[in-house]
């Protein structure tokens, strides 16, 4: 006990560790944030970037370095103040870079940098063709007035917006008019020339928005073509299908045709085999269903089929890759908890059958573990570099041996800081539901944990609400810092999480207050008969739709819990439907707009929490961003107002700069120690 509450003091303010091992926020957010970039021209080493913060002032800095595939023989290659990324191999077999907007070159050990754009407003995502004579990247065009000063001419002061249709804002962003889109250009190593936009007066947007970049934009290995992804709808239109395709733009004629016309759901991540024969990309089938399977689909050039390599295959598919002899697509999914490397064997997959007339199993997880596989970088000489994470360590680079599942550590950029921080043990526990099935749960403990001793609990529910629940690092949500400041951590992979089956994966849709708030409460039952889980001081915490949650079991926990913390949570879905940006993920999880009646029903009647806040008995925390449009501010303030009024101990923490997430480093420290301060007063 004496330890928790040195914990506090610390998070309520002091940057000096009490102890040398418990994780802080303050030690959280001094560790260095590995993030992949390329492979050298050579083959020989992988560039990455390294971004820091000074806690002091809570800016940020990004650097780049290049470790040796061979061995750890780690170098830092550049040193200008700000952020260096998008790091791509140059025509002449040099290192580009994009740093303040505009392309650099050097040698890719970093020196001898030189600026080769001076390209007004700056450029993104940039690609060379093959044969480096022209140049691909993304700029923003405006093409609408929304502002009443562009309206207006006699008005220049006015800020007022005025739209037409939805879509007026998206995740944090309000709609200003411009849409990004992509230019192709002859570059002479100094300048930009001859620039023209491939998507002239469209109001789409390539990358997509919010998340999209540059693997949204490809060239055929030909360069006589350019393969992208947009969603090419606007409005109103756009916010109700998750309807992208690919279009393949023809340099030659400035022709653009649809490669996947008529496929109504996600269609994202082109990626063309090494020979130029064949492109590969993840679809989803179903329009507005925006967690719909992923499957790997193949055009082959040949017969222009448009075939599904995963139907056999009863998971989701996060990311994909052209072995480098294009024999194989190597893939990331979910399974039993954690993110795990994939081989597609694709000859295999489209034409080998065995004498009993089933097709023989074309797909092979070549790693194992209790961690994630989390992007991949390249391949080289039968290894695929990767980033790779656990509940107990952020990313850093790794290698996999393709053929054998083995994973090597290529940098350990926090090694010294790690062995100033307990490790705290993951155990997974299966759990039976209500209905009779098991259930995968994480269980974190302390780093000291003595199984002797009785701990407070935390319940964490997950946000998506169809995202998996693995072993990620959060700078916000993490659960080695929960459980370092005394508190078992559990973790559920409860129904609507993938790496179960995708039957699994989609029950929660339409069933929000249903089987996955049942599935929490068998989560928590069955930590309380653990006889070092104190049942009397028990709290449930999550975000999204782990905030739904937390509301949700608010008034229907039957005294489970002592105390709650949500984050951008829905309380009122009637008011969410009403103001949230994206309606497909309404239409599709609600079963439609409250106005009409049938299957929506039961969401905004039985399973929407505003309607138990009657029977709220628990003191509860709620936090919200202010530019949360997915999640609009009005939900926390009603919930708030419901408990001040029924008299519930309850606090409000408004972010007005942040979004969904926490993403500013001060705001941060502010979350995590309003978090364990409330912990700490009610728990």
């Amino acid at each position: 006990m004496i330890k928790r509450y040195l914990v506090v003091l610390l998070t309520a303010g002091s940057l000096t560790a009490f102890g040398q091992n418990v994780l802080t926020p303050e030690k959280l957010w001094s560790l260095s944030r590995v993030g992949a970039e390329a492979i050298s021209a050579d083959g020989k080493s992988v560039i990455y970037g390294v971004t820091n913060y000074d806690i002091a002032t809570g800016s940020s800095e990004r650097d780049l370095y290049s470790v040796a595939i061979s061995g750890n023989e780690v170098k830092k290659i550049t040193s200008t103040k700000g952020s260096e990324g998008g790091v791509m191999t140059l025509p002449n077999g040099k290192m580009g870079y994009l740093y303040k907007g505009q392309l650099w070159e050097a040698e890719w050990d970093g020196s001898n940098p030189v600026q080769r754009t001076e390209y007004e407003g700056g450029i993104s995502n940039i690609r060379f063709s093959p044969d480096g004579k022209n140049i691909l990247f993304s700029k923003d065009v405006q093409l609408q007035n929304v502002t009443a000063n562009t309206i207006y001419n006699d008005i220049p002061n006015s800020n007022v917006r005025v739209y037409n249709s939805l879509n007026y804002r998206h995740w944090d962003t309000w709609e200003d008019g411009a849409y990004s889109h992509l230019f192709i250009a002859s570059f002479d190593r100094t300048k930009i020339i001859g620039e023209k936009d491939i998507m002239e007066g469209q109001l789409f947007d390539c990358p997509q928005m919010p998340f999209g970049g540059a693997e949204d934009m490809i060239w055929h290995p030909d360069g006589k073509r350019v393969i992208y992804v947009t969603k090419a709808k606007t409005g109103t239109e756009y916010t109700v299908s998750t309807n992208t395709d690919i279009f393949i733009y023809n340099v030659e004629t400035g022709k653009t045709t649809n490669l996947t016309e008529g496929m109504k759901g996600y269609d994202t991540n082109p990626n063309i085999s090494p020979d130029g024969n064949r492109i590969a990309w993840l679809s989803m089938e179903r329009e507005g269903y925006e967690a719909d399977k992923n499957r790997i689909f193949v055009q082959d050039k040949k017969t222009n089929a448009k075939i599904d390599l995963t139907a056999s295959f009863d998971e989701t598919v996060e990311a994909i890759r052209w072995s480098n002899d294009g024999k194989y697509i190597y893939f990331i999914s979910a399974i039993n908890g954690t993110l795990q490397l994939f081989e597609l064997d694709v000859e295999n997959s489209l034409t080998v059958v065995d004498n009993g007339g089933r097709k023989k199993n074309p797909i092979r997880q070549i790693t194992e573990g209790d961690f994630d596989i989390t992007g991949m970088v390249g391949e080289v000489n039968g290894t695929m570099v990767v980033t790779r994470t656990d509940m107990n360590h952020a990313a850093e680079i790794f290698k996999v041996d393709l053929s054998k599942g083995n994973v090597t550590a290529l940098t350990n950029t926090n090694a010294a800081k790690y062995e100033q921080i307990g490790m705290c043990k993951t155990e997974r526990k299966m759990v039976k539901t209500t209905d009779g099935k098991d259930m995968l749960v994480w269980f974190i403990y302390p780093p000291d944990f003595d199984p002797k001793k009785k701990y407070p609990t935390l319940l964490y529910c997950q946000g998506g609400p169809q995202s998996a629940l693995t072993q990620f690092y959060s700078f916000r949500w993490n659960f080695q810092l929960m459980a370092s400041q005394g508190y078992i951590v559990v973790a559920p992979n409860r129904r609507g999480m993938p790496g179960h089956g995708t039957a699994w994966n989609e029950q929660i849709s339409g069933d929000w207050g249903g089987q996955a708030i049942q599935d929490y409460y068998s989560a928590i039952d069955y930590a309380k008969t653990l006889p070092y889980v104190d049942g009397n001081r028990c709290a449930a915490v999550g975000a999204s739709y782990g905030g739904y949650s937390v509301y949700m079991m608010a008034g229907t926990h039957n005294n489970r819990f002592k105390s709650f913390i949500a984050h951008d949570g829905l309380f009122n879905l009637k008011a969410f439907y009403g103001t949230t940006d994206e309606m497909w993920f309404a239409d599709w999880d609600m079963g439609g707009p409250y106005w009409r009646s049938g299957e929506q029903d039961k969401s905004y009647n039985e399973f929407n929490p505003m309607n138990y806040v009657k029977d709220w008995n628990t003191p509860i925390l709620i936090y919200q961003g202010g530019k949360d449009f997915r999640t609009t501010e009005d939900q926390a303030f009603q919930a708030f107002q419901a408990a001040q009024l029924r008299q519930i101990p309850s606090r409000f923490v408004y972010l007005p700069e942040e979004n969904h997430w926490v993403l500013k480093c001060h705001n941060a420290l502010a979350w995590q120690r309003e978090f364990y301060k409330w912990l700490d007063e009610t728990l």
